[in-house]
């Protein structure tokens, strides 16, 4: 590594654990010390990826976005409608049936007791 590479990734390391420390401290969730730690860091990372590129063309993994950004796409996500979304039911969002009618069930259970019985067989009238 050249030394404008190796200096910008010891500033780098430098900032990640500052953010580190900073997030350990944080006092609420709009802490403005974790804010600067997340900026330096951010610029630090920056700066080494330029870096690396100028000396040896090569790049980190890595792709930072920026506020403006970031609230772009949250907006754009939130405008989009998913047609494939509207179609599809999830079956655990369904309410579950129960038996229609615990009527029918009492006259299944009564004709299930009729089975058992004996067949009686039907009064005639008869007409002489």
């Amino acid at each position: 590594m050249t030394t404008d590479a190796r200096a910008a990734l010891d500033r780098l390391v430098a900032a990640l654990e500052g953010h580190l420390a900073a997030a350990q401290q944080r006092r609420s969730e709009l802490d403005p010390g974790v804010e600067r730690a997340y900026r330096a860091l951010a610029e630090a990372f920056e700066a080494y990826d330029e870096a690396l590129y100028d000396a040896f063309d090569e790049v980190t993994p890595f792709v930072l976005y920026d506020d403006m950004e970031d609230d772009r796409e949250d907006s754009e996500d939130d405008d989009e409608v998913d047609e494939d979304d509207l179609d599809d039911t999830d079956e655990d969002d369904l309410p579950e049936i129960d038996d229609l009618d615990d009527e029918d069930d009492d006259e299944e259970d009564d004709d299930d007791e009729d089975e058992d019985e004996p067949a009686q067989p039907a009064e005639t009238s008869s007409r002489a």
